[in-house]
């Protein structure tokens, strides 16, 4: 009998998809935070410097990223930068959010949901807390968690996967926003009526108090990022420094 051939033996599995999912996510938030700002050129090689990492990784992420939007060639094409935030965009940003928004409260109270008091207060607690904190990262995962609350209780995947491609510009610019010395009392009192009408199940006041509340923040941002820039229609860059 002729000797059975050895059995293939396992080799070790690559984790570079795993390892590009981390640079991705340390790279978005740096974009987010602030820390990776509009206007500087960043190589990949000084950004796996930075990260402890080879190249590879970084240039994967930076493929996603520049497929999002939030990043962008340099002219010479000798690195990336971060896209800036403009006036224009912000509008159509939120133009897009208080439909959605406003669909996704509708669809949530098509009937009374008073099992959603508890958890969506909850969500409003731990806002409010972020907020009296001023901690800025805290404040902007809690309101993503309170739409993202409504978008589940609306029970349309569809609709749940066509804003999860906004929420990464969404975090931006509530970051930005968040960073100005503004009271947030205003949008945690609007949560709450928009979860109440859900509760009731009043879904044309659901609807209605959630188109409000995003077409609110949007011009309360703008009026905060450019109120020493150029004007909001002119679409110039928001400025994140604090207001003396």
């Amino acid at each position: 009998m002729s000797p059975r051939p050895p059995a293939p033996r396992l080799s070790a599995l690559d984790a570079s998809p795993a390892l590009v999912e981390r640079t991705y996510r340390a790279l978005l938030d740096a974009i987010v935070a602030g820390e990776l700002a509009p206007g500087e050129r960043h190589t990949q090689e000084a950004l796996a410097e930075r990260l402890g990492v080879s190249r590879q990784p970084v240039l994967q992420a930076l493929l996603l990223l520049r497929s999002q939007g939030l990043v962008k060639d340099e002219p010479n094409r000798r690195g990336v930068e971060v896209a800036p935030l403009t006036a224009a965009f912000v509008q159509h940003l939120y133009a897009v959010r208080g439909a959605l928004d406003a669909l996704a409260a509708r669809s949530a109270a098509h009937r009374p949901r008073p099992e959603l008091r508890e958890p969506g207060m909850a969500l409003v607690r731990a806002g409010r807390a972020a907020a009296a904190a001023g901690e800025t990262r805290a404040m902007v995962d809690a309101d993503l968690a309170f739409h993202r609350f409504l978008y589940e209780a609306a029970h349309n995947p569809v609709l749940a996967e066509t804003a999860e491609v906004h929420w990464h510009h969404t975090r931006r610019a509530m970051a930005a926003y968040l960073r100005q010395p503004v009271s947030l009392r205003t949008v945690w009192n609007e949560h709450v009526a928009i979860l109440n009408a859900v509760v009731r199940g009043d879904a044309r006041l659901a609807e209605r108090l959630a188109r409000e509340h995003c077409d609110a923040s949007a011009l309360t941002m703008l009026r905060l990022a450019f109120e020493h820039d150029a004007p909001a229609a002119a679409g110039g860059p928001i400025t994140t420094r604090r207001r003396r």
